[in-house]
């Protein structure tokens, strides 16, 4: 267990309630969009404007987090999180929604894809020593992982008991989304003065970034083709998928989901321990390939068992590059780089990965079921490569002999 401070605890229950919140909207997020009568393009359009708001919104935070304090733009985008919310539980207006999807705090990957973890990332280092820090990355995306499988599989309740009709019970899903983000402005607000930077930059500038500058670049490059190949498969398009090729419901999906993000966080806790034995980059790398080959298989598979078996094994592989990449990105930063480091490298990934959802949807409505996999996971097998041959010679300080 990482030996974290009172800031570090709030970081981890600030996280753990948001990803309840990403977990059942990852799940009935497309099933909402169908059930209002969008089509497989206009599901895929919505998606990519959600990614398209976090983007902006990460831009915002990567150059003025810093200077108007981590805390208060932690507490504006837990606002934003709960107006997003409450938006898409009374409105049925596409420009409604569109607005609250461009907010960007509506999460349609289960993960996070706006401006918390950029700020979080960058705190979590000054709540843990070096020893600790892959460990207390780990915790935070295991804790993550946890809550978005409890996420997944709340998502099922009113259907499986037939409390409301469908629409009744997503919208009443939206207003605990609603009640989540204000849960985590308070735990932001709580937050102490030293999550923010000790000594800020003499000059203000979008990008703080001077001694690391071209490694970051590099990395935010290539982390950019990862998260584009990842648009194609955000989980709200996988269970979209699902129920379009096997015809099944969110009775069905959410407990599948569920299982999903189980496989995340036991993927999270492995990622750790496995790092400390062959570094970090090695991990991201090794571990990734194989999932990916797995990815590739799941359009392949005949049957909805034999697809559900696959997508599970692929996520207990999949997510072990999360908490290295972020504990990788800290480590190779000076301290007062590191919101800039970890805000371009999630920027460069939002951007990309907002053009894959509405390629997918358009995909998906032609019938096209293998499409997204195969273009997704061809991608990743490239980045991994791609990954390992450029940075495998630049190792955290923790790794140099």
């Amino acid at each position: 267990m990482a030996q974290l401070t009172r800031d570090g605890w709030l970081v981890l229950a600030s996280k753990g309630t948001r990803s309840f919140g990403y977990g059942f909207l990852s799940v009935i997020l497309g099933l909402y969009l169908d059930e209002v009568g969008f089509s497989p393009v206009q599901v895929g359009f919505i998606l990519t404007a959600t990614l398209v708001g976090s983007a902006l919104l990460t831009g915002v935070v990567i150059s003025r987090a810093d200077r108007l304090g981590r805390r208060r733009m932690l507490m504006v985008s837990s606002g934003l999180m709960a107006l997003s919310g409450i938006i898409f539980a009374v409105a049925q207006a596409p420009w409604l929604l569109l607005v609250a999807a461009l907010t960007g705090t509506i999460s349609p990957t289960s993960g996070e894809v706006g401006p918390f973890e950029t700020i979080e990332a960058a705190i979590l280092p000054q709540t843990a020593s070096e020893k600790t820090r892959n460990r207390a990355f780990g915790l935070y995306n295991a804790v993550g992982a946890a809550m978005v499988a409890l996420g997944a599989l709340a998502a099922a309740i009113p259907a499986t008991l037939s409390l409301l009709d469908l629409l009744a019970s997503y919208r009443l899903m939206f207003m605990l989304y609603a009640a989540l983000g204000i849960a985590t402005f308070l735990a932001a607000s709580r937050l102490s003065p030293k999550v923010e930077l000790a000594r800020l930059p003499e000059r203000a500038s979008f990008i703080t970034l001077t001694h690391s500058r071209g490694p970051v670049l590099r990395l935010a490059g290539l982390f950019a083709v990862d998260s584009f190949a990842g648009g194609f498969v955000v989980q709200s398009l996988l269970v979209y998928w699902f129920s379009l090729r096997f015809g099944v419901g969110a009775e069905f999906l959410g407990p599948l989901f569920f299982g999903v993000n189980v496989m995340k966080s036991i993927s999270y806790l492995l990622a750790v321990r496995i790092a400390d034995r062959i570094g970090l980059l090695n991990t991201m790398v090794f571990s990734h390939l194989p999932s990916n080959v797995l990815l590739i298989m799941i359009p392949l598979m005949p049957s909805l068992t034999a697809a559900s078996a696959v997508l599970l094994a692929r996520h207990l592989l999949s997510q072990m590059d999360v908490p290295t990449r972020a504990s990788y990105i800290v480590a190779v930063v000076k301290p007062e780089e590191r919101t800039s480091a970890v805000g371009v490298t999630t920027l460069s990934r939002t951007l990309a990965h907002a053009f894959g959802p509405v390629l997918a949807g358009a995909a998906i409505s032609v019938a096209r079921f293998g499409f997204p996999f195969f273009v997704a996971g061809g991608l990743k097998i490239a980045y991994d490569l791609a990954l390992y041959f450029s940075f495998r010679e630049h190792k955290p300080p923790e790794e140099r002999d």
